[in-house]
């Protein structure tokens, strides 16, 4: 079925829950749905995250009545959803943690992030992108090299009467 303007529908190619393959404490393995998030859950839990971030980062002081209301609000239970009891009772505390900030960072972000994260197993420099090889480094360079640099930078021209260009106007 399509949609108005040719749009499909977003369960054509957009998944609302994410399924993690979780080991038990029991050492069963087992693949947990976590849903996606009603959409105030969400934007909580992004707002939050964005908080968080600024703070990180040094930048300005986050809203503090933002962090007041969301203070109130169990992170992992919101972004974990119907998933949280069942993790909370088999998980250990690493591994439940892992599941939930990798959920927490599918709904803040995207699949890719949240797989970046998990493969990494949470270690913020394994997510990094790899440094480039000797040889794209070298391209890289060559290419800032060979940059041409720009003539004037307030945009103006060299005055009249100076230079080749006045010698040939007397002429």
């Amino acid at each position: 079925m399509a949609g108005a303007g040719g749009f499909k529908p977003l369960e054509a190619f957009l998944d609302d829950g994410l399924t993690l393959p979780v080991t038990y404490l029991d050492g069963s393995e087992h693949e947990v749905r976590i849903p996606a998030p009603p959409a105030d859950d969400g934007l909580k839990v992004q707002t939050l995250m964005d908080a968080g971030v600024k703070m990180a980062r040094g930048g300005a002081e986050p809203d503090t009545e933002v962090l007041d209301d969301l203070g109130e609000m169990d992170l992992y239970r919101t972004a974990l959803g119907t998933a949280y009891q069942e993790l909370r009772a088999n998980t250990s505390w690493p591994w439940f943690k892992h599941v939930a900030m990798t959920a927490v960072i599918w709904i803040t972000a995207d699949i890719e992030a949240a797989e970046r994260y998990w493969a990494a197993g949470g270690d913020p420099e394994a997510m990094s992108p790899a440094p480039a090889n000797r040889a794209e480094r070298r391209a890289s360079s060559r290419a800032a090299k060979s940059t041409k640099k720009q003539g004037s930078r307030s945009g103006t021209k060299p005055r009249k009467g100076t230079g080749p260009a006045r010698e040939a106007d007397q002429t």
